[in-house]
């Protein structure tokens, strides 16, 4: 993401170490991912219908109180050349919306070939293993992969 695409509204540009929950949002579904406390072990979770804002929300609520996850990860998609098309747009929007009910922090990742690698995966998987976790998920998962990816101390 670029500082001038950056959203103003409680985003951040860091997340706490431990545990977190990363999103990748669609039109129709969201995919979600959850890391281990020290940030090593990352494994999709689940995937939802998108449905109400409300209804989403309260969703995404759940699933952090379940996992104890202390921030939020949500995959921005942006175009090739880092600008924010409409997908991204909406995105940020949605990621806005969390953020500003969410008792956790949540930032934005770039989530540029996410769904391609996680096709990649559930490729090797096969068809019972695509089914049993859904592209969505393994896309938050490669997602908060990337971020931890970025983060950890070298």
């Amino acid at each position: 993401m670029t500082a001038s695409e950056a959203p103003a509204l409680a985003l951040v540009d860091t997340l706490p170490r431990g545990r977190l929950m990363a999103l990748d949002v669609g039109d129709r579904r969201v995919g979600v991912a959850v890391c281990d406390d020290l940030g090593l072990l990352v494994r999709p979770l689940t995937v939802f219908e998108r449905g109400a804002r409300v209804a989403d929300q309260a969703r995404v609520k759940r699933l952090l109180q379940e996992q104890r996850a202390v921030g939020l990860v949500v995959g921005y998609p942006l175009n090739d050349d880092e600008t924010a098309g409409p997908q991204a747009q909406q995105t940020a929007r949605y990621a806005q919306r969390l953020a500003a009910v969410l008792p956790v922090p949540v930032m934005l990742w770039d989530e540029r070939l996410s769904t391609f690698e996680a096709e990649e995966r559930l490729a090797v998987m096969g068809r019972r293993g695509r089914r049993a976790v859904g592209v969505d998920a393994v896309a938050a998962a490669v997602i908060l992969e990337s971020y931890l990816n970025h983060v950890k101390p070298r």
